[in-house]
């Protein structure tokens, strides 16, 4: 499986700043709930996007506009979820989940949201 580059330069890496789907995260214990943290992303699609998905719907395939537009929003909730959780004093993320709804006809939002914890290494 090829890994796209640009989405491993933009994301905070696991030793600077731990995010976890799950409960916990092996290898360390929570020691403190600093609470409930979120980053909401919300985007625009342009008037080209929607003509080239149009097209694209016609004749079939990945519409690689909206699927830009979607990493795009997702990263941006992801980082703006740690900047959150940052403020708090965290320096980990647990429960971290993903939604995403249309606002209106071409506009759609991303919102990340988790625990932020403090964490230390066990033994």
């Amino acid at each position: 499986m090829d890994l796209d580059n640009k989405w491993c330069e933009k994301m905070v890496s696991f030793e600077e700043f731990p995010i976890s789907s799950s409960n916990y995260i092996a290898g360390y214990r929570i020691v403190e709930n600093k609470g409930f943290v979120y980053g909401l992303s919300v985007r625009a699609r342009g008037l080209g996007g929607d003509i080239g998905a149009g097209l694209k719907g016609l004749l079939g395939g990945e519409i690689k506009q909206y699927v830009q537009m979607m990493e795009d929003s997702r990263d941006e909730s992801i980082e703006r979820c740690v900047v959150h959780a940052k403020e708090l004093g965290a320096n980990a993320i647990i429960s971290m989940r993903l939604d995403s709804d249309s606002i209106s006809q071409n506009m759609q939002e991303v919102l990340a949201y988790g625990t932020a914890v403090i964490i230390e290494k066990e033994g």
